[in-house]
């Protein structure tokens, strides 16, 4: 079963045959979005049921000639039309089967970005037709299984500005820094050495996550994972139509980079507002404009 389909709301199917029967539903309920028919003559065939406006379930199968579905594997996904990087990104295949991955060189984060591409069908329907598959930007979006809600730092408005007039310089620097220029990595090296002196004094007093207002970094095993802690900047709470589970997506703003979270609100500690902060690990998912 998908670790992320109790982020849709989906918490009570705990056995494999209960899955069975949900996705067996979600396939009858299903729009079509996609066929590819490759050159051996089958067709890969994706279906789409929405469970709330703009997120639901991605099956995709093979379709036989006599028009019979039989599912290879599904996952679920979230839509947005914000697009939250336009750096330069790369699409790679996954190892285990034909889904694909985006790679964004994003200064923001100060690392390379790993996501899930939600919309690969339209990326192969558009290999096989030879279309442009050039990136021009993603809408990344995250699922979360846990999360708590932060409260905000104290500052005032001069402060805030400053904050994020300091994150474009350094994006500027590491952007400088990555094509070799010595003077921005020798800026970048002391401006490292000052904050780290810095966290060490207040550390000694101050709890670290008043320190830390935000941070983006991968997180276990799998390349698409991060641990975030995100401003809240929007929040759209959506139920689950067949469940009635209610589900929180919240826009965050982490590393002067805009992105939108799913979670369960049942798997959330707290009450999420917009200033306050969220705290979670998230699976990467986004939509690539071409």
């Amino acid at each position: 079963m998908h670790k992320f389909m109790r982020t849709l709301g989906f918490s009570m199917y705990q056995k494999k045959q209960d899955m069975e029967k949900l996705l067996r539903r979600l396939a009858k309920e299903a729009e079509r979005t996609g066929i590819l028919t490759d050159t051996d003559g089958s067709r890969l065939c994706e279906l789409r049921t929405e469970i709330a406006p703009g997120t639901g379930v991605a099956i995709v199968g093979q379709l036989s000639e006599k028009g019979t579905f039989r599912r290879e594997y599904y996952y679920p996904y979230t839509k947005s039309t914000e697009i939250s990087s336009r750096a330069e990104c790369s699409i790679q295949r996954h190892t285990e089967r034909e889904t694909y991955a985006g790679l964004l060189d994003e200064y923001k984060v100060g690392i390379s970005l790993i996501f899930y591409i939600e919309n690969s069908m339209e990326y192969r329907i558009r290999l096989a037709d030879r279309q442009s598959v050039q990136p021009t930007g993603a809408a990344l979006t995250g699922f979360s299984v846990q999360g708590r809600i932060l409260l905000p730092i104290q500052k005032t408005e001069q402060q805030a500005e400053d904050s994020k007039q300091a994150a474009r310089v350094r994006s500027k620097l590491l952007e400088a820094a990555r094509h070799g220029d010595e003077d921005a990595i020798e800026t970048l090296t002391m401006e490292d050495i000052d904050k780290y002196s810095m966290v060490s004094r207040r550390i000694v007093n101050e709890d670290v996550y008043s320190i830390i207002e935000t941070c983006f970094m991968p997180c276990g095993v799998e390349c698409d994972q991060y641990s975030v802690i995100g401003e809240i900047t929007g929040i759209e709470k959506m139920a689950n139509r067949i469940t009635k589970e209610e589900i929180y997506k919240l826009r965050l703003d982490c590393n002067d980079m805009i992105f939108h979270t799913l979670i369960n609100k049942q798997d959330l500690l707290g009450v999420p507002e917009i200033g306050r902060r969220f705290k979670g690990q998230v699976w990467m998912q986004g939509t690539v404009e071409f």
